[in-house]
């Protein structure tokens, strides 16, 4: 009888330390946007180069832990909410309007809540966004959309772009028609001449211009008010796995330090990744670029985010959001520790592009060559010039706009002659003013490129 009694002790020790010694498996699903650029430091990037994995805690409580890692891939940010909600996806990586309406959809119910735990890159002065007209269009300013049709992917950072801006520009909403449409689906009817203008985020606007079908009449610098994206974990998950969390944050961090590593690798990847042409991403990516790549969370952040969601109050009436619930840097400062970094003085840094571009030189992308820089706008056409002589072929061509510092390509941006040489800017009215003032001469790059024979 002791026989049979030991036998089966040893059976249900057997068994129970099998039961513990099991591995967890951890599900970790992620929505991202691949035609996005300012998510791509906690998406495309973390993804294709498995740098969550790398980070993923391996010992303690999780030494046995099998993790399932899943990627899924959205136009914008509302259906990444969506997803969230119905516990599809831990994570979400999204713009600064789809994360306001993240966090409030959450608070709105009774006991589902998101945390807002990193950044991924910002533009001080709001750039990113921006409204385009088709190539042709006899449309310069904002001011000429009054009775026009007007679309936006809604829901998307630049649909609380396109409110602001029509606000601020006095024009009602119903002195507009608003159309709902996704990204492709906008810069496809620009193409066609659909549209009159079509609001969008990046890299959509600088993608039309590439490409020749669209030119920008607005830039979301215009609205003074910074352009950010980041990541909102559900909470559910955040308590439950926490260092979880903060190994995502250490990739976002990673990723960040690849790009700058060298950004002309790093964007030929990214065009392999996803498709948008490398010319396209290094406007974003390259030194003077639209995006600075910063996961703290700075104070100017949470301002800029209670005043969006002031906007969608007044616009759209979207439930309220408590932003000391939703917010928290304890995922990130925990990061920054692992990683030996300064999270304090990282946070405390702001890059203002009218500041930081305003000595940068120009640049030529020779297709063979590489890029070359140019100190003055006179050497950098006149390099154009010689390298047309050859026969050369150019892929693009970059100038800074005097304004804001923001990089341009060439070929969209208007130039003005005056006594003194040359200076480009993003918004026709912009030259137009600095030329009546200075008595210069309002042309294109083709234009300016005429003079030298002259």
């Amino acid at each position: 009888m002791r026989g049979i009694k030991s036998f089966f002790c040893t059976v249900l020790l057997l068994t129970f330390f099998s039961i513990g010694a099991q591995a967890e498996k951890i599900r970790i699903a992620i929505g991202h946007q691949s035609m996005c650029t300012d998510t791509y430091t906690a998406g495309i990037v973390v993804k294709e180069l498995q740098l969550l994995e790398k980070f993923l805690p391996k010992d303690g409580k999780y030494k046995n832990a099998k993790y399932e890692v899943s990627w899924s891939d959205y136009s914008s940010g509302g259906p990444i909410t969506n997803q969230m909600m119905a516990n599809k996806l831990n994570f979400g990586v999204m713009g600064d309007y789809p994360l306001i309406v993240n966090g409030a959809k959450f608070q709105a119910t009774e006991s589902l809540r998101t945390k807002y735990v990193a950044g991924t890159g910002y533009n001080l002065k709001g750039s990113g966004n921006a409204i385009v007209v088709p190539v042709d269009s006899d449309i310069y300013s904002i001011e000429q959309l009054k009775g026009k049709s007007v679309s936006v992917p809604v829901g998307s950072a630049a649909w609380g772009m396109l409110l602001k801006s029509m606000k601020d520009t006095g024009i009602k909403t119903h002195e507009y028609n608003l159309k709902n449409q996704s990204p492709a689906v906008g810069a496809a009817n620009i193409a066609a001449n659909k549209i009159d203008a079509h609001g969008d985020f990046c890299p959509w606007s600088e993608l039309m211009e590439f490409r020749g079908t669209g030119r920008k009449i607005y830039d979301g610098s215009e609205t003074g008010v910074p352009y950010l994206h980041g990541v909102v974990v559900r909470e559910d998950f955040a308590d439950k796995y926490p260092e979880v969390v903060t190994a995502f944050v250490k990739a976002v961090y990673e990723a960040g330090d690849w790009i700058r590593e060298d950004p002309i690798r790093a964007v030929d990847l990214m065009e392999k990744w996803t498709g948008v042409e490398k010319e396209v991403l290094y406007i974003y990516f390259s030194q003077g670029g639209h995006l600075t790549l910063d996961p703290t969370i700075k104070p100017k952040w949470v301002d800029a985010l209670k005043f969006n969601h002031g906007v969608l109050v007044t616009e759209k009436s979207i439930p309220a959001l408590d932003f000391n619930e939703w917010i928290t840097e304890d995922y990130v400062k925990a990061a920054y520790l692992d990683l030996g970094k300064d999270y304090q003085m990282e946070k405390d840094s702001l890059v203002d592009p009218a500041i930081s571009n305003a000595k940068l030189p120009m640049e030529i992308w020779h297709s063979r060559e590489g890029i070359s820089s140019y100190a003055s706008i006179d050497e950098f056409l006149a390099a154009i010039d010689t390298f047309r002589k050859t026969g050369a072929k150019l892929n693009a061509t970059y100038v800074y706009d005097v304004e804001t510092g923001l990089k341009l390509f060439g070929k969209t941006a208007f130039f003005v002659k005056t006594d003194s040489g040359f200076t480009t800017f993003l918004r026709k009215p912009d030259a137009d003013n600095f030329a009546s003032k200075k008595n210069g001469k309002v042309m294109d790059m083709e234009s300016a490129l005429a003079t030298l024979a002259s």
